[in-house]
């Protein structure tokens, strides 16, 4: 048992553990940008993408949008995972209210980042976006107030041939979308 300053008595010394801060595991080709909220005493404005031919400018990465869609989570709900394999589509996500917290993980065959896992939690009171590249499976839950998301997406959706691959809720672990209680 290491040494420390203060001295504890032995049942709290011996069940006493300390946090780690490891960098957050990162994905390859996923990046992430920062929005700016504009807020006034009328309220606020946000400016969320500008587009020239290229697709999407000031973006740590590329995307060319071909469907901005958004999806409102009840609270609490799980939408978990799904995959985009039928054809390439990559998504950026942003959260305009509520809470997200987000799960990706990389399932690409011979990805240098194969099975790394990432944990984000997202609001709308601090927008950010997440680049979500095909072939890496994805899924949330929504906070107590529930969630709004913007997301857009570099195919359209095909309802008659839909390119949302499912895996279980859990197929990663039930523990990802266990409460932290520590």
């Amino acid at each position: 048992m290491a040494e420390h300053t203060v001295r504890l008595a032995p049942e709290y010394a011996q069940a006493l553990n300390f946090e780690t801060y490891p960098a957050a595991p990162q994905i390859d080709g996923v990046w992430f940008h920062a929005l700016k909220k504009n807020r006034s005493e009328n309220g606020a404005f946000m400016e969320y993408v500008r587009l020239d031919e290229q697709g999407v400018q000031g973006l740590p990465g590329q995307l060319t949008p071909r469907q901005i869609s958004v999806s409102w989570a009840a609270p609490k709900r799980i939408n978990a995972f799904h995959i985009h394999v039928k054809q390439e589509q990559n998504e950026i996500w942003c959260v305009l209210q509520g809470q997200l917290t987000i799960w990706l993980v990389d399932c690409r065959e011979g990805s240098p980042t194969l099975g790394v896992k990432r944990k984000l939690v997202f609001s709308g009171e601090q927008p950010m976006m997440v680049h979500i590249p095909s072939g890496v499976a994805h899924g949330y839950q929504a906070g107590e107030q529930g969630a709004t998301l913007l997301y857009t997406m570099d195919a359209q959706f095909d309802i008659t041939d839909p390119n949302e691959g499912r895996l279980p809720w859990n197929f990663f672990g039930d523990d990802l979308w266990a409460e932290d209680m520590g």
